[in-house]
């Protein structure tokens, strides 16, 4: 590994990331992040906010396909 990549947790898989857009992260950082390349640093609380909207998300997907399999 190189100091333009990093290992990203994405929810419990880890990845390989190129870091290079990014500048002064440190562990534990969270970015946006795009087929593979960090785009952004996000401060804690917006990526609490973004996470939490993932996961509404993800609860309406599965009450959609629940309901279409009636």
């Amino acid at each position: 590994m190189d100091e333009q990549t990093a290992t990203a947790n994405l929810g419990g898989v880890r990845k390989n990331i190129n870091i290079a857009l990014v500048d002064d992260l440190q562990v534990g950082d969270y970015v946006i992040l795009h087929v593979g390349v960090a785009l952004k640093k996000l401060d804690q609380e917006e990526a609490e906010k973004t996470l939490a909207l993932f996961g509404e998300l993800e609860s309406l997907e599965k009450l959609q396909a629940r309901e279409n399999m009636s």
